[in-house]
């Protein structure tokens, strides 16, 4: 486990019950009593928990998640995916993340990045999302610059979408835009369950330099209801080591990049 994952671990077993000991870190993370009190210490700084003596207590920041979320977030293939699509990013990029599990890793590992938390007089990332949750998530640290765009909330995804959202997205150019999929195949492409998500997600991926899908090997050779358009709109598809030389033979024909999480 790296420091951004390890400081990701600290802030779910602080969500666990609001309150965290320095013994209960090194005992479920296997870390020494210095490690975990740098780690409490680097949170603090970030204004994402409260130091106490021996330990911490949670702030209000974007923990009360639907649990599909809390229990979908750090799930390893995902996590691994996050940390990948985080290494892209670069201090004072405009990235864009949509919804879902794997976008919300992606914005946890950002916000856990020391060289992206440093203080100073102007924000060192932008991100535009249309991600109501993703939004909370950044909210509270001044360091990243949060847009959002306009639209409808779809209560299943905290997505906004509509041509609000479409007006937003069409007035920003974005460096990097991740896009999370309910499904990708190499000849149907890149596809998620609603016609509203789709058209908002696929014009996020249209205003970037470079578009990546970030999907787990789960969803690979699926296909939900509405199309992102063609492949060739993505740089890479993100996903993690289940994905086989079968299908990663296939993506090579229908030329996409496979970014493999290991």
């Amino acid at each position: 486990m790296n420091r951004a994952e390890r400081l990701i671990a600290v802030l779910d077993l602080l969500a666990e019950s609001g309150h965290l000991e320095v013994d209960d870190i090194i005992t479920k993370l296997q870390v020494s009593a210095a490690t975990a009190r740098r780690d409490l210490d680097t949170l603090a700084s970030q204004q994402l928990l409260t130091r106490t003596r021996g330990g911490a207590t949670g702030q209000v920041v974007a923990y009360d998640l639907p649990v599909r979320y809390k229990r979908e977030q750090h799930a390893p293939e995902k996590q691994k995916i996050a940390v990948v699509a985080s290494s892209l990013v670069q201090r004072g990029d405009v990235i864009g993340l949509c919804g879902g599990t794997t976008s919300t890793a992606i914005a946890g590992v950002l916000v856990a990045r020391a060289d992206i938390m440093e203080a100073g007089p102007q924000s060192n990332l932008t991100v535009v999302t249309n991600a109501i949750n993703i939004a909370a998530q950044l909210a509270m640290r001044p360091q990243i610059k949060t847009v959002v765009t306009g639209g409808v909330v779809h209560s299943r995804s905290y997505e906004l979408v509509g041509p609000y959202s479409a007006e937003v997205l069409n007035q920003v150019t974005l460096d990097l835009a991740f896009i999370g999929v309910n499904g990708i195949d190499p000849i149907r492409g890149a596809t998620v369950n609603d016609e509203r998500e789709a058209a908002v997600n696929s014009l996020m991926a249209r205003r970037a330099t470079k578009a990546f899908v970030v999907a787990d090997s789960s969803k690979i050779g699926t296909t939900a209801f509405a199309t992102l358009g063609a492949l060739t709109v993505f740089s890479a598809l993100i996903t993690d080591s289940g994905i086989t030389a079968d299908q990663l033979s296939a993506f090579a024909e229908a030329g996409l990049e496979v970014i493999v999480a290991q």
